[in-house]
């Protein structure tokens, strides 16, 4: 196993990640979708309608409550729903909102590619 792959074992320990098919449920029940993809994959790709863009580089700084550069106050055990194309940023991104606090957060197996292809 490489280092990567363990980073992301780690991360997914304690996630109850999403399938793309229970997404809209999710929504419906208040859950946060969080779409930090880049730019440039959005404009090939297209957009989750639902999604509140936030690039990864900035994820943290927008949804800390303490933060100066937060965009949402966003309860602690709020469902955060991170999306990434495929599923493996995401799961990264999604651990560190754990770390922050934020207990319901967790991301969506296959990304934007995943919910694309159940759509």
């Amino acid at each position: 196993m490489t280092p990567i792959d363990r980073r992301l074992a780690e991360a997914r320990q304690n996630l109850d990640r999403v399938d793309p098919a229970e997404l809209p449920e999710m929504l419906n029940a208040g859950a946060i979708l969080v779409d930090i993809r880049p730019e440039s994959f959005r404009q090939e790709e297209g957009v989750h309608p639902e999604a509140m863009i936030i690039e990864r580089n900035v994820l943290e700084w927008r949804l800390d409550p303490n933060s100066e550069a937060r965009i949402i106050d966003i309860e602690p055990d709020t469902p955060i729903i991170i999306m990434c194309n495929e599923g493996y940023a995401s799961s990264l991104a999604a651990a560190d909102l754990v770390k922050m606090g934020f207990s319901a957060a967790t991301d969506l197996i296959g990304g934007y590619r995943g919910w694309r292809a159940q759509a």
